[in-house]
C-alpha cells in the first residue's frame, strides 16, 4: 500500500522536511548534515537568474548554522532536491573548501556528478530524490519567472588621442568640462561616438571553478 504524501503548508516546512529526508544518504556515505537553516530566497554575491542556491557558512549566521537558500525559481520537487543536496555538501564541509577539492570528495560520494560548480545527481540518485518527492508532497510554490534581461541605456563617451591613439573613456559626471589632454603628446583628445552598454544582470560573481583567485574571506561568505 502507498503512503499518503504530506502536505505543507508553507515552502520552508517542506525545505527543512527534505533535510531530515536527506540524511540517510548522507549517513551511508559517511557524512552527517550538520544543524542547517533552509530558506527559498534569492542568493546574495551571485547572480539571482542562475544561481539555484547558496550555503552560508556557520561563523556568518547569528545561530551558528549553516544557512541554505534555495532559489524561488525552482518549483520542481526533485530539482529543488538534487539543488539541495548539493548545497548540504557545502554545509558538511562548513564551505571551507568552495568547490575545490574537499567539497568534490563528498558530492561525489553522496552521488553527484559533474563539474564540481555545476555538480548534480546521477541516475542512481535521482532515483531515489524521485521517492522522497512522493513522500514529502507537493512543494507549496510556483516558480518566479524571470523577464529576459534588457540593454542598459546608459552610454559612455571615449575620448581618443589622434596621433598615438591613447585611449579613455569619459565619465558622465566629467565629460561636460571636455575631452582631457593625452599625456603623451600633449594634445587636446578627440571624443567619438559613445558606445552602449549592455546590461549585465547575467554574469555570475563566484569565481571558484573560472581560475580567478579568490581570497578565503570571500570564500567564507557564501558558496552557491
Amino acid at each position: 500500500m502507498k503512503a499518503e504524501s504530506k502536505q505543507h503548508a508553507v515552502r520552508e516546512s517542506w525545505l527543512q522536511d527534505a533535510v531530515r529526508h536527506l540524511e540517510p544518504v548522507f549517513s551511508k556515505a559517511g557524512y552527517a548534515i550538520p544543524s542547517v537553516r533552509v530558506s527559498c530566497g534569492f542568493p546574495a554575491s551571485s547572480s539571482p537568474r542562475t544561481t539555484l542556491g547558496q550555503c552560508w557558512p556557520r561563523e556568518r549566521s547569528g545561530g551558528g548554522v549553516n544557512e541554505i537558500f534555495i532559489s524561488p525559481k525552482l518549483d520542481d520537487p526533485v530539482q529543488l532536491l538534487d539543488t539541495l543536496v548539493h548545497e548540504l555538501c557545502h554545509a558538511v564541509d562548513d564551505c571551507f573548501s568552495g568547490h575545490g577539492e574537499d567539497f568534490k570528495g563528498i558530492a561525489q560520494t553522496v552521488g553527484l556528478e559533474g563539474p564540481a560548480r555545476m555538480a548534480h545527481a546521477t541516475e542512481e540518485l535521482m532515483v531515489k530524490l524521485s521517492m522522497i518527492s512522493q513522500e514529502l508532497g507537493p512543494y507549496p510554490h510556483q516558480a518566479i519567472v524571470f523577464p529576459p534581461p534588457r540593454p542598459s541605456n546608459a552610454s559612455r563617451s571615449k575620448a581618443k588621442c589622434a596621433q598615438c591613439g591613447y585611449e579613455v573613456t569619459l565619465l558622465k559626471r566629467w565629460a561636460s568640462y571636455g575631452a582631457p589632454i593625452c599625456p603623451k603628446d600633449n594634445l587636446r583628445m578627440q571624443e567619438f561616438a559613445s558606445e552602449t552598454i549592455e546590461n549585465t544582470t547575467e554574469h555570475d560573481t563566484e569565481s571558484v571553478e573560472r581560475g580567478i583567485k579568490t581570497s578565503v574571506d570571500d570564500i567564507r561568505r557564501a558558496i552557491s
